[in-house]
């Protein structure tokens, strides 16, 4: 069954004569429980096309359907039950002057949940945190931490769906595969699907089956991850990216 199914999704910012198209018919299917990645240079449109799945972008046109579920322009608590994002910043996520604890609590509440205490706590232990973290601030917390708070907050509602954005790459190195691999093993506990985007092709061979290459807001190609590591994709400008990523990697 498909968990996300993106058909012709056109995204564009302004009006007029200053209209510009960001996305232009995007087309996609992740089925439930796989990991897709989108690749592509900066600017490339990835990241436009998760902000419009979520609903932080008003202005796009075509089909998304979430659990075969048609979305609509205006998200329902419904919706967010079942999709979260994590954003790439771990800094601008959270907010300064909420603890840990009003953070998760606020998100439990707000998908009506009642055991608020004992879900804290889970939510916690689940992204690597122990008790002694609840009540601490974000300037407390060094990045990785941050982040691990962020994913809690979003598997909080107990989504189907987490949209990753770029959710390592304002990390230290020595960070980045903690978190890659916690997610990994979120993915396996709650059977999770996700949709992450990556400028890091190394980060979505390890995360992702399937992957997109975006360019200048196209897709140009969608292949298995065995294609991108046989370095043998049909479009000549992933053929680029692939040594190019070789070439900085070396």
């Amino acid at each position: 069954m498909k968990a996300l199914s993106v058909r012709n999704l056109d995204v564009w910012f302004g009006v007029g004569r200053d209209q510009v198209d960001a996305v232009k018919r995007a087309t996609f299917y992740v089925n439930a429980g796989a990991s897709f990645g989108i690749v592509g240079e900066s600017g490339s449109g990835k990241s436009t096309i998760l902000r419009a799945v979520t609903g932080l972008i008003p202005t796009w046109s075509g089909e998304i359907e979430v659990d075969g579920r048609h979305v609509q322009h205006k998200r329902g608590r419904e919706f967010y039950k079942l999709v979260q994002m994590v954003f790439q910043d771990p800094y601008a996520s959270l907010h300064p002057r909420h603890s840990v604890d009003q953070v998760l609590s606020e998100t439990l509440q707000l998908h009506g949940f009642k055991d608020i205490d004992a879900r804290v706590r889970g939510l916690l232990d689940d992204v690597g945190l122990g008790p002694s973290f609840r009540f601490r601030y974000p300037h407390q917390l060094s990045g990785g931490q941050r982040q691990r708070v962020a994913i809690a907050r979003a598997l909080a509602p107990e989504p189907k769906i987490l949209l990753l954005d770029e959710p390592t790459s304002a990390l230290d190195v020595s960070v980045q595969a903690e978190i890659l691999n916690l997610l990994n093993d979120l993915r396996a506990e709650h059977k999770l699907t996700f949709v992450m985007v990556s400028h890091d092709l190394s980060v979505v061979g390890h995360m992702c089956e399937e992957v997109a290459v975006m360019k200048d807001g196209e897709m140009v190609e969608v292949m298995d991850i065995e294609t991108m590591r046989a370095m043998t994709p049909r479009h000549e400008y992933t053929k680029h990216l692939l040594e190019a990523s070789l070439n900085y990697s070396a």
